[in-house]
């Protein structure tokens, strides 16, 4: 794909659009980020402080920079510049998260197995929510933690009630019991990393998150901005279970009826690339919903705010 004159902070795509948003998130989550060493991580923020001081040596290409920024960002945090551990950044979401999908949507599972997969899945969607949080302002590690034990809370209770529920509805034919029993992930996983992300962030409620200018200069602290921000990551959660649980179970119950039968073996094989395609789309599809630098009217936000600054609209990082 062709680059772009290189601008420092911005995006190769139109992030006013979905589709700009969605190309963008794909670019970020590029796994092969996760193999970039410290070194040529040191040399891609070297080359990015060289375009600011306008010191850029010879040869140096759009691309480059295109790229540079592009592993600074995936490895970095917006807030903090200090690095994500790998497991909890985007770029490791899917070849980290796909093992814990195989494992949500294993057939005939047990209870045990049920609360294993669940808390591992909450525990993984916990530790993504921390390292990519608007990180602003402080907040103490035990409100974090008070929120991942309810969210692991939520996420058992659903998914074992609901399993509970099926397994004793004795109306149901045992087929469509079933069949029915490989969707019980979806409402689980969907409700509970809704209420991960709230739990997790309940503190910038109360607490507010910056607001920038245009030139990421802070105005001031917003818990409308918060409110807001919430909000948006709440919906981006809620979303991005839904073809991650759902198109594999579909998947898998179209080769059970002929393909399985005969190659029993490729069950595992086929759930888990089901799994990873899905889960490969579902995240840009989920976190390209709404901008990740997102824009507030400020008449909305709080007179102090408004006091501030006269423009139009004021800026914050929601987080991913």
């Amino acid at each position: 794909m062709s680059y772009p004159p290189f601008e420092l902070g911005k995006s190769r795509y139109d992030l006013n659009t979905y589709w700009g948003r969605f190309l963008h998130f794909m670019n970020i989550i590029d796994p092969r980020t996760l193999f970039v060493s410290n070194s040529k991580l040191n040399e891609c923020q070297q080359l990015l402080e060289q375009y600011q001081s306008k010191t850029l040596p010879p040869g140096i290409t759009d691309k480059d920079l295109w790229e540079a920024q592009k592993v600074v960002q995936a490895i970095l945090h917006p807030d903090t510049g200090h690095k994500i551990f790998m497991p909890f950044r985007m770029a490791g979401y899917v070849p980290f998260g796909t093992p814990i999908v195989v494992g949500l949507l294993m057939p005939d599972p047990t209870l045990k197995q049920i609360i294993f997969w669940q808390w591992l899945n909450q525990s993984h969607n916990a530790g993504v929510n921390y390292a990519n949080r608007n990180a602003t302002q402080h907040t103490p590690v035990s409100k974090f933690a008070i929120g991942y034990l309810s969210a692991v809370t939520v996420s058992v209770s659903i998914a074992v009630g609901l399993t509970m529920a099926i397994r004793r509805a004795k109306s149901l034919p045992p087929t469509l019991k079933t069949v029915v029993q490989r969707f019980v992930p979806l409402p689980a996983v969907a409700c509970a990393s809704t209420c991960n992300v709230l739990f997790m962030r309940f503190h910038e409620l109360y607490e507010g998150i910056e607001v920038l200018d245009e030139q990421n200069k802070p105005i001031g602290v917003s818990k409308l901005a918060a409110k807001k921000a919430l909000t948006e990551m709440a919906m981006t959660r809620a979303f991005l279970p839904v073809p991650i649980l759902f198109f594999p179970p579909v998947i898998m119950l179209a080769f059970e009826k002929n393909l399985l039968r005969r190659f029993p073996r490729l069950s595992l094989p086929l759930n888990t690339l089901a799994c990873t395609l899905s889960f490969g789309l579902a995240l840009p599809m989920s976190i390209a919903l709404f901008p990740q630098k997102s824009k507030v009217a400020t008449n909305e936000l709080e007179k102090e705010i408004q006091a501030k600054t006269q423009l139009p609209y004021v800026y914050f990082n929601k987080g991913l």
